[in-house]
């Protein structure tokens, strides 16, 4: 959470066809919390797309590139089959997606993505105290919640970024509210 994930899959998608190349965009099917296909950051950012689920009917062939949003929601079958369109269709997919849930554990499509990906590198983001955060805090109630369904859709409003200490913890940075210590301008500068 936080990291620009989308945003930064959308400015790739951008780079593509920059260069007059073709990129699909997509995501699971499950994630429905910007409309039907589409696939929007929180910064404004926004790109029509398909679903990962249909990629198996479509001719991947005919793009340069297939980028999928929200990757940790895949099964180990579609991550399976993204190797497939690399490996035998040379076609390049670059995958975007949280690592672990709010619990700290892998999601499948995070799991095998981690296991088979060429490259994998990794979007920072920070904790309210500066820290790296490694852990997607979910908000339950004004506290750091660590029980209950793996899925729960939800932005802002719903989980934060968290260092591995705080969210040990459950410090949420200023007791029990779910916002960092400390608001920061986005023309602020390190």
């Amino acid at each position: 959470m936080g990291s620009s994930k989308t945003a930064n899959a959308i400015m790739v998608r951008h780079n593509y066809l920059e260069r007059d190349q073709k990129v699909l965009m997509v995501k699971p099917r499950l994630d429905g919390r910007d409309g039907a296909n589409l696939v929007a950051s929180r910064c404004g950012l926004e790109c029509p797309c398909g679903f990962v689920e249909d990629l198996r009917d479509t001719d991947v062939t005919r793009y340069d590139c297939v980028i999928v949003d929200e990757a940790q929601f895949m099964t180990k079958a579609q991550v399976e089959y993204l190797v497939h369109v690399v490996d035998d269709l040379n076609v390049p997919v670059i995958a975007y997606g949280l690592r672990a849930d709010f619990r700290g554990n892998f999601f499948e499509g995070s799991q095998w993505l981690m296991a088979w990906a060429d490259t994998i590198e990794e979007v920072k983001t920070i904790c309210w105290c500066g820290k790296k955060a490694t852990f997607n805090a979910r908000i339950v109630d004004g506290r750091v919640a660590k029980t209950g369904e793996q899925i729960v859709l939800g932005g802002s409003e719903s989980y934060t970024s968290l260092c591995r200490k705080h969210w040990q913890e459950g410090n949420l940075g200023n007791g029990t509210s779910a916002g960092p210590a400390r608001a920061r301008s986005d023309e602020e500068v390190p």
